[in-house]
């Protein structure tokens, strides 16, 4: 099915057929594969990838699409949502369609950064002769998911930071290159607060988008219930792969955006400043940073490429929002104690502007 304004042709084949070919893509498929070949499928690939991950992750098509906003932006997400909606499953789901190493990191209390990052261990050989060998932690992978990563303490949630924004960890004094792609996607529970340690301003703003997992609609969580108390799981296809993200990223960044869009999204930023009047001085103690700037209009590419188009419109900006300004808006003590939310601010900057 083509969309509207979209560059790309979408060629319909039988479901035979299909699988054949793409098992002869993969084949084929090696390092030189750039954004060229990413145009072809870029259309496709977001309904491929949005019937595999139904088959384990019913509903909620929105939050799939803002991971892979997150994943064709190379950046990182923060997954926020009460205990059994699916977080983990999802994540694990998707790394799965992409074809990427996954690692799973349960933050505990009791968690320490060597547990993330890894450590030097002793060894010795036949001749009793001793040596140091480093051995990699989960964060040597393509897709980490730290999960419930407001149950571990700060120096813990730290070990993520170097990775997270330098794709690198150090340790002692050698510093390793982690694999690319690298994501980090995070999850939190909104309503445990006992033995939990909030992320600091400066850790939630190297998370991109801060996306909410609400409860699924009577209809979907009937299918959810049929699955999951019927038989094993269907198996999730393969859909990309590593050489095909990093093309895709190379395309978010490569997609044209107007002057007029691009100072709409910096307007909508800088409204969230509380230097002048408006919404922001009424309920903000502290505004939105350059990177949330940056981060909405990349995010706003990725969308727009998703939804295959060639350009980026006002919709790809007010949706992408936000995920990208929630979690970067600073509640004043009047907002919270009325219960206004940062979304509620959002919406209410986005009719001034």
């Amino acid at each position: 099915m083509k969309r509207g304004g979209s560059i790309w042709e979408a060629v319909s084949k039988d479901k035979t057929a299909e699988t054949s070919e793409e098992e002869k893509y993969y084949k084929k498929m090696d390092s030189t594969y750039g954004p060229q070949e990413a145009y072809k499928r870029v259309e496709s690939l977001h309904e491929k990838i949005l019937d595999e991950a139904r088959r384990a992750f019913i509903g909620q098509d929105d939050v799939v699409e803002q991971i892979l906003v997150a994943i064709f932006t190379n950046n990182h997400a923060l997954l926020e949502g009460f205990p059994g909606l699916g977080k983990t499953l999802l994540v694990k789901t998707l790394s799965d369609v992409m074809d990427l190493k996954f690692r799973r990191i349960q933050c505990t209390p009791d968690l320490m950064p060597s547990d993330i990052t890894g450590t030097y261990i002793i060894e010795e050989d036949a001749s009793r002769r001793k040596s140091f060998r480093f051995e990699p932690g989960p964060v040597f992978t393509n897709v980490l998911l730290a999960d419930e990563i407001n149950r571990a303490t700060p120096k813990s949630q730290s070990a993520l930071l170097e990775a997270m924004q330098e794709k690198q960890v150090t340790i002692g004094t050698t510093t390793y290159k982690l694999e690319e792609p690298f994501f980090v996607l995070a999850t939190q529970n909104p309503i445990e607060m006992e033995g939990t340690y909030p992320l600091p301003e400066a850790q939630v703003d190297r998370f991109l988008l801060k996306i909410l997992i609400g409860y699924p609609n009577e209809k979907d969580e009937d299918r959810i219930v049929q699955l999951y108390t019927s038989g094993s799981l269907p198996p999730v296809r393969k859909i990309l792969s590593a050489h095909e993200i990093k093309a895709m990223q190379e395309l978010t960044r490569k997609m044209p955006i107007a002057d007029e869009i691009r100072k709409y999204a910096l307007k909508i930023v800088t409204t969230t400043r509380p230097v002048d009047g408006g919404a922001a001085h009424r309920y903000l103690e502290y505004g939105a940073s350059p990177r949330a700037s940056i981060g909405l209009v990349l995010a706003a590419k990725a969308r727009a490429l998703l939804r295959g188009r060639n350009y980026v419109s006002k919709e790809d900006i007010k949706t992408m929002a936000f995920p990208v300004l929630r979690h970067r808006l600073i509640l004043n003590f009047e907002s919270e104690r009325k219960g206004i939310t940062p979304d509620d601010v959002i919406e209410e900057i986005l009719k001034a502007v």
